[in-house]
């Protein structure tokens, strides 16, 4: 229904970029120079590694996949029985620009923007997916299960997720089961 992933294109520049330049390197120095060669590409590639971590880490901790049955963020997976349809709706009504007018059952409270310019309050919320923190380029989105748990999943795009998380819960935000 739904999958969000990064982009490997900085990945596969960093890696081709170190590629080229080790066997620009390798031309230059072998078979004279063998252990200086391995050492100056070993070196270069933990280089490679501060450049190609985090997009990897996003990779692992924020891949997201929704199925009619199952939301999978990064490496955790969650019932889409189990979320709280209201909550969805409500987190849909924010990302649009919206407000919360009445008041319900969902987990969200705070309709006003935060200092850090999230609209919900995500101290509160447990991240999903294993991840440490909303990496750069990724916006919070909170969610609450059913038994009232505060869920934040980091997105590029909130308002594609909740939608289509609000389209595997059902018309009515009654999951059906079949």
């Amino acid at each position: 229904m739904y999958q969000e992933r990064g982009s490997k294109i900085w990945s596969l520049t960093c890696v081709s970029v170190y590629v080229v330049g080790v066997v620009w390197m390798a031309v230059d120095a072998l078979p004279e120079n063998l252990v200086a060669w391995l050492a100056v590409s070993a070196m270069f590639s933990l280089v490679l590694l501060a450049f190609v971590a985090v997009p990897v880490s996003k990779y692992i901790y924020h891949r997201i996949d929704l199925t009619p049955d199952t939301l999978r963020v990064g490496r955790e997976r969650i019932a889409v029985a189990d979320l709280d349809p209201q909550s969805i709706q409500d987190a849909l009504r924010l990302a649009r620009g919206g407000s919360l007018v009445q008041p319900h059952r969902s987990a969200l409270t705070a309709p006003e923007p935060t200092a850090k310019g999230y609209l919900v309050d995500t101290s509160r919320a447990r991240l999903v997916g294993g991840a440490w923190g909303v990496p750069m380029g990724m916006r919070p989105t909170v969610i609450a299960n059913r038994n009232g748990e505060q869920l934040l999943i980091a997105s590029r795009d909130p308002q594609a997720l909740l939608t289509a998380l609000a389209a595997a819960c059902g018309p009515a935000g009654v999951k059906t089961s079949s």
